[in-house]
């Protein structure tokens, strides 16, 4: 059998583009603000994870450019040999102390974090327990561990612990949650898993992607939002959302992020992040920190529009972020609906197997600190019309 000949039986996307009903790698032509230009329209963005809207603040524009005229637009080595630059290092010192852990450790994309962190602290002989909902770079860093790797029911804690009472606990035990949930914005049951890790003597990482600058009083994620800043192992966060850049970060004890920095090999053999990427992340931990009003403005749009969803009628699942879902069901219905969202001048995200249950396909909606009144109204107003359509709702 020739290898590439399942590629010329790869057809299920193209019939979706020949029939207008393909949502992915559609081009933007303007920046990634609140609304945004699409073949040459202007579009209300209700698909972005720029939570707060800082990808368009004059700092963190200034902190990139400027980082780009002191120290060039790349790095062109791996961390360990010629990529580290000291703009990394007052990061990565910078990150430790926001996410009030010993150590933080700065890797080229917030995938490359997962794969690195489970990789290298799980093998063979250990267990990974993660969440059946867990994003695809857990999944993926578990595989690429080679430890066993056992799938607990979705925020479900009894099957949690029923799992890991039936670990071998003889060797290492690593659980590993989102924070938030990034297709339905649904949360983890963090006091229950620390508790159940610390009965049973495992290791606890959570993944704070899509909520880190949202969630907490200082915006750390759901670890502190929980009050459990204490008792979370390790932290993983992205610069790819809330920090408006590229990248992303480990926090936790020193000696097990020195271990980290010497073991994992999606960190060691990958080139650092360029110097604009790790400035305007900088910028964006200032804001963070500085200006508490863009979050209260983010769950102020957040709790607007899941209001205004289930008042609708729409099913929005167990949402407590600003993802919030618009759960069709079927996949031609769905695809359907974002056809009509779009023709219709609103940007939204359609979600299918294995992102999602097959029975689970949806519209993943978000919201963003820089969402006007207006902005919302007008959206809401499409959505409705073509929920009616559609008979949604």
């Amino acid at each position: 059998m020739d290898l590439f000949e399942k590629c010329q039986r790869y057809t299920k996307p193209k019939e979706a583009e020949a029939a207008g009903y393909y949502p992915y790698f559609i081009p933007i032509q303007s920046q990634a603000g609140p609304d945004v230009v699409v073949n040459g329209r202007r579009m209300i963005m209700l698909g972005s994870n720029n939570y707060l809207g800082l990808t368009q603040h004059p700092k963190v524009i200034e902190g990139a450019i400027r980082a780009v005229e002191r120290y060039g637009t790349g790095c062109t080595g791996s961390r360990l040999m010629n990529g580290t630059f000291d703009l990394h290092l007052e990061l990565e010192s910078r990150l430790a102390r926001f996410a009030r852990k010993e150590a933080a450790l700065v890797f080229t994309t917030g995938y490359q974090v997962n794969l690195g962190c489970i990789s290298a602290l799980v093998g063979r002989h250990d267990t990974v327990v993660i969440d059946k909902a867990d994003h695809a770079s857990i999944v993926d860093g578990c595989m690429l561990s080679h430890a066993r790797v056992v799938r607990y029911k979705h925020n479900d804690m009894g099957d949690l612990e029923r799992t890991l009472a039936s670990v071998d606990r003889s060797h290492g035990v690593l659980v590993v949650v989102d924070g938030v949930f990034s297709m339905e914005g649904d949360l983890a049951n963090l006091p229950e898993i620390v508790r159940l890790k610390r009965e049973y003597g495992a290791r606890l990482l959570v993944d704070e992607a899509h909520s880190v600058g949202v969630f907490g009083e200082g915006g750390r994620g759901t670890y502190e939002h929980f009050g459990l800043v204490d008792d979370v192992d390790l932290v993983v966060g992205t610069f790819s959302k809330s920090f408006a850049s590229t990248g992303g970060y480990v926090a936790g004890e020193a000696d097990v992020i020195y271990f980290i920095r010497h073991t994992a090999r999606p960190f060691l053999f990958t080139a650092a992040i360029p110097p604009a990427s790790a400035a305007a992340a900088l910028a964006a931990l200032d804001i963070i920190e500085t200006e508490p009003e863009r979050r209260a403005k983010l769950w102020e749009n957040a709790n607007k529009m899941k209001r205004w969803y289930d008042e609708l009628g729409f099913r929005t699942g167990n949402s407590e972020s600003p993802i919030i879902p618009l759960i069709v069901g079927e996949d031609v219905r769905l695809a359907q609906f974002w056809r009509r969202l779009f023709d219709l001048g609103v940007f939204t995200n359609a979600a299918v197997a294995p992102a999602v249950e097959p029975d689970r396909a949806l519209i993943r909606t978000s919201c963003m600190a820089t969402h006007t009144d207006e902005h919302l109204a007008a959206a809401i107003e499409v959505v409705q019309q073509a929920g009616k359509e559609l008979g949604l709702i």
